[in-house]
């Protein structure tokens, strides 16, 4: 009785070879897709005129423009600012749930009243703080005027640069 030749091992050895040939050429074809003067793994914009470096600043700031339009809609309603996070939820996109948490991934959120700059009436002090600043984690500020300031040695206040 002869034995049956085994081709298992090198059905698998086949297989091994022909992904990595695929891996190859879509590494290939992403590099030939990537705008000059990007590296791999490098931020891409989200939109038009995007000032995020990162990923992370990218969410950093979205959440502070979802809390920043969704202050201005709850003062449009009531006349007024809200004092806490939590009393923002369910206006405009904020929900409760992005109310429930300072820690916003690679950033600390804070938010504080304070009296606004162009009058009488109370304002409020949105702030978002990388947990690690470097050059992709900038530091960010906000007041009820809806502009987003920036620093990316320090943390971020009234005086700092605009963002956008």
């Amino acid at each position: 009785m002869s034995e049956k030749p085994c081709w298992w091992p090198y059905l698998g050895l086949l297989f091994v070879i022909a992904s990595a040939g695929l891996l190859g050429a879509q590494d290939q074809s992403q590099a030939a897709n990537q705008a000059p003067g990007q590296t791999a793994g490098s931020y891409q914009p989200k939109f038009a005129g995007d000032p995020a470096r990162s990923e992370s600043e990218a969410a950093a700031l979205g959440y502070m423009r979802v809390v920043l339009r969704a202050e201005h809609t709850y003062k449009q309603r009531h006349g007024k600012y809200t004092t806490t996070l939590p009393q923002l939820a369910g206006t405009g996109s904020f929900t409760k749930r992005m109310s429930l948490s300072m820690d916003r991934g690679d950033y600390t959120a804070s938010f504080r009243v304070h009296k606004a700059r162009n009058g009488d009436e109370q304002g409020f002090v949105l702030t978002m703080t990388p947990k690690h600043m470097d050059a992709d984690h900038r530091s960010f500020y906000a007041e009820e005027d809806g502009v987003i300031r920036g620093e990316d040695q320090k943390a971020a206040d009234a005086d700092s640069p605009k963002v956008r």
